[in-house]
């Protein structure tokens, strides 16, 4: 992909803005104060200007931020932990729903208190913090004004959402493997594609490989090079360069890197075979659903005539 001058400028802030984070978390030596998804948030918002996104900035501060409370809530309750991920999920819907936000980088937010066990208020400082950041940043640059406003998530979403978020974490669960409950990047754009009318297989492909390859980018170079910054220096512009190579603009991606800096030893070493997994089963439903409709479609339409 080639890019504007504007294009350029828009990443450099960007990769700015996430570094910045990371040393600040470094500097106060609290993993908590990084924040995965704020790396998919500042793409999407800053760098790609997804209209979706950016249309309501104010909610680009309330939607993360009600999620991330709910998954720290939710993290001090007695119970497993892959209850606590598909309870939050649930109520991330809910209130995604009530927002009327599509904002899918919620989810990650929410999920990542329960992912790393987060029981310092700081991680709620970070995300409000943060947050309030990025929503400044779009008011700034003003591009929001030129959107058109999100479709209400539709109730057919939510239970497909519900449905394959009951199967994956039952079945992850049930296998012995409870800590891949929970893998935002890839639930993220779960719940993208799934409110697009068309998905094919070679869409799915690019995504799978994206998701897989940042997640492998980011194990890789933090095996290597132990620092918070360094990792992130290194690994960031490697996912662009990824996601350059696939002519995608796949903001979830950026995600993996930072998500490989917090991750419990025991979810780090598995994070690529639990992205291919979970990329799997997730793109692979929507790819095939929507091959089920297609279908149906076409039957329906032969028997009216």
């Amino acid at each position: 992909m080639h890019l504007s001058t504007t294009e350029r400028r828009n990443y450099l802030i960007g990769f700015v803005f996430i570094i910045f984070m990371v040393a600040s978390a470094t500097i106060l030596n609290d993993m908590e104060i990084i924040l995965p998804e704020i790396g998919a948030l500042t793409a999407g918002t800053w760098i790609y200007q997804n209209g979706g996104w950016i249309n309501q900035p104010v909610k680009i501060f309330l939607a993360p931020s009600g999620t991330a409370i709910i998954g720290f809530l939710i993290n001090q309750l007695s119970i497993t932990y892959a209850e606590k991920v598909l309870l939050g999920l649930l109520l991330m819907l809910v209130l995604l729903r009530l927002l009327h936000s599509n904002l899918a980088p919620s989810f990650a937010t929410g999920l990542l208190p329960i992912i790393i066990n987060a029981t310092h208020w700081s991680f709620i400082f970070a995300i409000l913090i943060f947050t309030a950041l990025l929503m400044t940043g779009v008011f700034l640059q003003g591009n929001y004004k030129q959107t058109n406003p999100s479709e209400l998530i539709q109730n057919q979403h939510m239970v497909i959402f519900t449905i394959m978020a009951i199967i994956w974490v039952t079945g992850v669960w049930f296998f012995g493997f409870s800590q891949m409950a929970a893998i935002p990047p890839v639930m993220v754009v779960f719940f993208e594609v799934l409110q697009k009318p068309e998905y094919g297989f070679k869409m799915a492909i690019k995504h799978f490989t994206a998701l897989v390859g940042a997640a492998t980018i980011g194990v890789l170079v933090h095996l290597v090079v132990a620092s918070w910054m360094l990792s992130a220096i290194i690994s960031l512009p490697l996912v662009f360069v990824l996601l350059q190579l696939l002519r995608i603009k796949l903001p979830a991606a950026f995600a993996f890197p930072l998500l490989a800096l917090v991750l419990p030893t025991e979810m780090f070493h598995m994070l690529p075979i639990t992205a291919i997994i979970a990329s799997t089963f997730f793109l692979g439903s929507i790819v095939l659903l929507n091959k089920i409709v297609a279908t149906y479609k076409v039957s329906s339409s032969e028997t009216d005539e």
